[in-house]
């Protein structure tokens, strides 16, 4: 692998010699032939006799190809450097090192392009390393919480397999397997309505709707909740247009909504708010609940 890129490399560094060979080579010839041309035509005169003269200038071509040839080798290397130092910071991202930061050197660090080029490409890292941080815990908790019905349900359904339980102990254990299987249903849309989100970097389906009338009837959907919690919703605003998918926006209120009631204190109120900016929205759903930590 390392031979394989040291070729590409090679090749790179070829190709860029190349170019600028070929320039050179242009250069000279276009350099002689406007000499030819003015001696042609008696604008400059000839040192010494013509064929001599004409050697001279063959000679002098020859040996500026052949030392432009040396130094474009060697100086090649020096615009090189920073392309050499891009593909290598990318091809470890690529593979999965998400720590990788791309720096130059102490001279072209200071140069507005590349100060560019490294923010954009850092900004880059850093968002991958913070996804790539998320998805791990998702992957853990989301391990966890669809065990944790699992278990329940195999579980139950073992007991009322052996027999020798009352019709009351019966319906209690059908009512867990039911409850725990709806728990999983719902996980289940979450993640696929996360994954819809997360799919969808243009949104469709984008329309004018009245926000504050689709937060009510999230209320609504989810009174039996907050009434066998005898919890008391306020509702703290006026009536407010917005463009945008009114299905996924829905699906984020009675998420919010149901989180209120569930972690909330018994007999207390949720307070929901909208505030409207000039450039934004801002809706607020507040409980009596534990405190989220700040870096959550």
């Amino acid at each position: 692998m390392k031979a394989e890129i040291r070729k590409h490399r090679f090749a790179l560094t070829l190709l860029f010699s190349g170019v600028v060979f070929f320039f050179l080579i242009l250069t000279m010839m276009v350099v002689g032939c406007i000499i030819i041309f003015l001696i042609h035509h008696g604008v400059l005169e000839p040192i010494g006799s013509g064929p001599r003269f004409y050697r001279l200038i063959v000679r002098m071509m020859i040996a500026s190809v052949a030392i432009g040839s040396i130094l474009t080798a060697v100086a090649s290397r020096i615009p090189l450097k920073p392309v050499n130092a891009i593909i290598n910071a990318m091809n470890r991202l690529a593979s999965g090192d998400y720590k990788t930061r791309l720096h130059f050197g102490r001279y072209l660090s200071k140069h507005p392009t590349a100060i560019e080029i490294s923010r954009s490409f850092n900004n880059l890292a850093e968002e991958l390393e913070r996804t790539e941080i998320l998805r791990s815990d998702f992957i853990n908790n989301f391990s966890h919480e669809f065990k944790t019905p699992i278990v329940s349900i195999a579980g139950f359904a073992k007991l009322l397999k052996h027999g020798n339980l009352t019709d009351e102990q019966k319906m209690e254990y059908i009512n867990i397997i039911e409850e725990e299987s709806l728990r999983l249903s719902a996980m289940a849309t979450n993640v696929l309505n996360l994954t819809k989100v997360e799919n969808q970097t243009i949104l469709t389906d984008v329309t004018e709707f009245n926000l504050s009338e689709q937060i009510r009837n999230c209320v609504l959907l989810l009174e039996n909740k907050w009434t066998k919690k005898n919890m008391i919703p306020e509702l703290d605003f006026g009536e407010h247009m917005i463009n945008a998918n009114e299905e996924l926006l829905k699906q984020v209120w009675i998420n919010l909504i149901d989180n209120a009631i569930k972690f909330g204190d018994e007999g207390t109120s949720f307070n929901i708010s909208i505030t409207e900016t000039e450039n934004r929205i801002l809706v607020s759903v507040a409980d009596t609940g534990i405190e989220i930590p700040a870096e959550f």
